[in-house]
């Protein structure tokens, strides 16, 4: 996809993200809405992946560490094609298949289950050694929260990861510098997060606007030049990105919108989709 068409679908990803979280009336809108661009990314450009094929052994993997922000994975998948757009509606609802974190048993495409802070990465990197010793091409790609890798075991799986250097795995971490209880800096600061993934033996990428499609593509494609080691993508991005009131606001990590406020967020993203529409 170009540019401008990743731009148009992530615009309709945080869409999907609203309308789930507000429709659900609980969730987590603001690391979501910060992971929008490379969720689309992964799902429409990077990831080799087929929605009608989904256990295809050959298929990349992807492991959600930061298993909160489902609704921004449910969105990107069912855009995608894994399963209706419509189904956004009933995240989180009795009998629905949208779990509030990702459930590997109910949805189609989803690789592991995850939510429990700092596990998922651990996953990650079992995949990607499974790969390695089946002698596999697959990649293995892991998104974690910047609060989320206050966790050790985080830290333990890295250390696998390097000393078996496997260079099939790509770490992306959303550093939207906020947290539950406020800037991570404050609650039990990670950084410098690029120097702490390098003493593991990772390659790492510093990409200074992760909501900008132009620098994921140059990361992504920078870290699939990369052997003999894993990738550690960290990027800076906007906690709550596309919606004016809840940008940079750590107070909307995991609280859903109500009707005026689902109103003004979905006015803000068409405002977006429009100035797109126009380039």
């Amino acid at each position: 996809m170009t540019t401008l068409e990743l731009q148009k679908m992530a615009n309709e990803v945080r869409k999907g993200i609203v309308t789930a979280v507000h429709s659900a009336k609980a969730g987590h809108p603001g690391g979501s809405l910060s992971a929008a661009d490379v969720f689309t990314y992964l799902y429409f450009e990077e990831m080799n992946v087929d929605p009608k094929d989904p256990k295809n052994p050959d298929r990349d993997r992807f492991v959600l560490s930061k298993g909160h922000t489902a609704p921004g994975y449910y969105s990107a998948m069912a855009h995608r094609g894994f399963f209706p757009v419509e189904d956004l509606k009933t995240l989180r609802h009795l009998g629905s298949h949208l779990q509030g974190h990702p459930c590997m048993q109910h949805i189609p495409g989803i690789d592991m289950s995850s939510g429990s802070l700092g596990q998922g990465i651990s996953a990650a990197v079992g995949m990607a050694l499974g790969g390695k010793m089946a002698q596999k091409d697959y990649r293995v790609y892991t998104l974690l929260g910047d609060g989320e890798i206050e966790e050790g075991q985080v830290w333990e799986a890295a250390m696998f990861a390097g000393h078996r250097k496997l260079d099939n795995l790509v770490v992306i971490v959303d550093n939207n510098g906020l947290q539950i209880d406020g800037k991570i800096e404050d609650v039990c600061s990670p950084y410098p997060i690029d120097k702490k993934f390098e003493a593991f033996n990772f390659h790492v990428i510093n990409v200074a606007d992760g909501n900008d499609m132009d620098q994921l593509r140059a990361a992504f494609a920078e870290a699939r030049a990369t052997k003999g080691m894993p990738t550690a993508i960290v990027m800076k991005t906007v906690k709550g990105k596309g919606v004016s009131f809840m940008e940079n606001q750590a107070s909307w990590h995991g609280v859903a919108p109500n009707d005026e406020q689902y109103a003004v967020a979905m006015a803000d993203l068409e405002k977006v989709g429009e100035a797109l529409c126009q380039k």
